[in-house]
């Protein structure tokens, strides 16, 4: 069974990193733009706040979380603008400090929480082991875009294995998410930690191979494939790799080519 409270606690360090990262910003600097066209600084912030929000929502109050699902399909649109237009209409102090005490209520909740009830969300519904790894990804990869709009580039940690994973299990939905089946075969993961682990998922013949930070910026949309050293063996592999996210809704635009230069790997 999934260390929950190791979870959290991975959780939590991924939430204080990305701290460090805003909380010195003045308020000029929390509108700098990232690379998530129209988005800013202060947009993903009030991105994660809300939906740490809702969070503890669906692990608190289950019920009123999913009796909220249907008014977010009539207006969908709103839904997904809500969380920046209210952090807009926020000092950059109110946002982060909304950020701070959602994502603090959320890993409450979590911490004490059954580890085989499924929370309710807006995709599929997960234990909250899934759920908080799913959490660490998301805050991992608006961190990134933070990062790079500030042109900081951040130690990898551990870490990266809960998003390594998520990515890997997530291969099936990737087709889905492109609107194409999903081919018979196993693909085999094999990626180099940040501190020389060897992390390996799946069986077969085709492989992926490399630096488990560039698998990370791969499958969460932060660089695009020719700009990481990754190595696919095989044609399910290549296939994968051209439309793999660990995330869940519709593929988004990712990133261009040569957008960013290809950093020095261990691979």
């Amino acid at each position: 069974m999934p260390d929950l409270a190791r979870i959290c606690s991975d959780l939590e360090a991924e939430h204080l990193s990305l701290d460090e990262l805003v909380a010195p910003l003045n308020d000029a600097g929390w509108d700098t733009p990232t690379p998530a066209e129209g988005w800013s600084i202060r947009d993903q912030i009030s991105h994660l706040a809300f939906f740490d929000e809702e969070g503890a929502k669906a692990m608190a109050a289950p019920e009123e979380f999913a009796a909220g699902l249907q008014a977010i399909a009539e207006d969908v649109q709103a839904f997904v603008d809500g969380p920046s237009l209210k952090g807009r209409g926020m000092r950059p102090a109110e946002v982060l400090a909304w950020w701070r005490e959602a994502r603090s209520s959320m890993v409450t909740v979590f911490r004490v929480a059954d580890p085989e009830v499924r929370v309710p969300w807006y995709g599929p519904w997960m234990k909250p082991a899934s759920f908080i790894s799913a959490r660490i990804m998301e805050t991992w990869a608006h961190g990134q875009d933070v990062a790079d709009a500030l042109g900081v580039e951040r130690e990898p940690t551990e870490r990266l294995k809960h998003i390594c994973f998520l990515g890997y299990r997530a291969r099936p939905f990737s087709y889905t998410a492109h609107g194409r089946p999903e081919p018979s075969g196993d693909v085999r993961l094999e990626l180099h930690g940040p501190h020389g682990e060897e992390w390996t998922w799946g069986e077969g013949d085709e492989v992926v191979r490399g630096d488990a930070l560039d698998f990370c910026l791969v499958v969460t949309q932060r660089r695009h494939l020719d700009d990481t050293d990754l190595v696919a063996k095989g044609d399910l592999a290549k296939e994968w790799l051209t439309i793999a996210q660990a995330f869940a809704g519709p593929p988004g635009p990712g990133r261009q080519p040569g957008q960013f230069p290809k950093r020095s790997s261990t691979t």
